[in-house]
């Protein structure tokens, strides 16, 4: 490669690397002259590459946003990541499918040969857990729009419609089992929701908002693919402090039931139980995503473990196939034997007259 063009890719590759440069450190890290750093810059601009000088006592430079997408430059690890992120898009739900498709075929065709056989040796699958109904899919604008607001502090107005579908209710995001605003024959529709929205977050294949919703004046979720945004958008607004300290803590306490996180290892459920299982703790902790598993002896261990329900928890627990000693509390033990009346019941053949 000519010493231009091998000094033009690393001149870019420090652009692209931190906002702002200084003309006399730019020469210092290349090793030339800041006079030929000017002109480097300009045979950058002629290739389209938006590169602003700055004013002041030293000078320097900045890789400005332009109108149009210029090549950009990559380094070996930052080329697997992109691929291998792009293969993830495939199946986020974020209707961005296709375009990530064509876009992971664009790159792997530009990457060295090097670098193509790495991401084809990653290739990942991205398969969904088979479901009674597809997962809703999200138009790319509607994320869009809500990413605008929450990036922007201003206030979102949308109408939210109601589930288009019946299904189990669980304590996740509100309007999750509800069919909200749906309404009889002739009823006016509701009037758009006005929030404070601050976090664009997923779950499950599932776009959610997370929100302070003006008229409740309180925190709340919305499924993104029931949000329909109404422009222009509103006043800007102060963020508020989330509870839980994160949105992840946030997020997690909500789809459990619970108003935040406690953080103590079984993360905050309602219903959580403590039992001794007749099973060695290795082979506990194997099928324990969420809880603590402590070794007693060979084939021996402590399990507390949380649900959302006492039933659930105990449905959750014998799944093991195992001798359980109930540990506590009372209500653990009560659903026992509620559940163990019910299977008894279950196992008894009906009585024909």
């Amino acid at each position: 490669m000519p010493k231009t063009s091998a000094r033009l890719l690393s001149l870019l590759s420090l652009l692209q690397a931190r906002r702002d440069w200084p003309g006399a450190l730019l020469a210092e890290r290349l090793d030339v002259s800041p006079r030929t750093v000017r002109r480097d810059v300009d045979r950058l601009r002629e290739l389209g590459y938006p590169v602003a000088a700055m004013k002041g006592p030293d000078g320097g430079y900045r890789l400005d946003a332009g109108t149009e997408l210029p090549p950009l430059l990559f380094d070996d690890e930052q080329a697997v990541a992109l691929a291998v992120a792009l293969q993830i898009a495939t199946a986020s739900g974020a209707g961005i499918e296709e375009a990530a498709a064509r876009a992971l075929n664009t790159v792997r065709q530009v990457l060295p040969a090097r670098l193509r056989h790495r991401v084809d040796t990653l290739r990942v699958t991205a398969v969904d857990r088979p479901e009674s109904r597809p997962g809703p899919q999200v138009d790319s604008g509607v994320l869009m729009a809500i990413g605008a607001a929450v990036h922007a502090r201003e206030v979102l107005r949308f109408d939210y419609s109601p589930v288009s579908a019946p299904g189990p209710v669980r304590p996740e995001a509100e309007g999750e089992g509800e069919a909200e605003g749906a309404g009889g024959r002739g009823a006016l529709p509701p009037p758009p929701r006005r929030v404070e929205p601050h976090h664009l977050v997923t779950w499950g294949r599932r776009w959610y908002l997370v929100a302070w919703d003006l008229e409740r004046g309180d925190w709340r979720t919305f499924r993104a693919d029931r949000i329909a945004p109404r422009t222009p958008t509103g006043p800007r607004f102060t963020p508020r402090e989330l509870p839980g300290g994160s949105v992840a803590d946030f997020i997690t306490a909500r789809f459990r039931g619970t108003t935040a996180a406690t953080g103590d290892g079984v993360g905050g459920w309602p219903c959580r139980g403590e039992v001794i299982l007749s099973l060695p703790a290795a082979e506990v902790l194997r099928h324990t995503r969420d809880g603590i598993v402590e070794e007693l002896g060979p084939d021996r261990c402590r399990l507390v473990l949380g649900s959302w329900s006492w039933p659930g928890l105990v449905a959750a627990i014998g799944r093991f196939d195992a001798d359980i000693e109930v540990i506590g509390p009372p209500e653990l033990r009560s659903a026992f034997a509620q559940l163990a009346a019910r299977y008894a019941a279950a196992a008894t053949p009906p009585r024909h007259p």
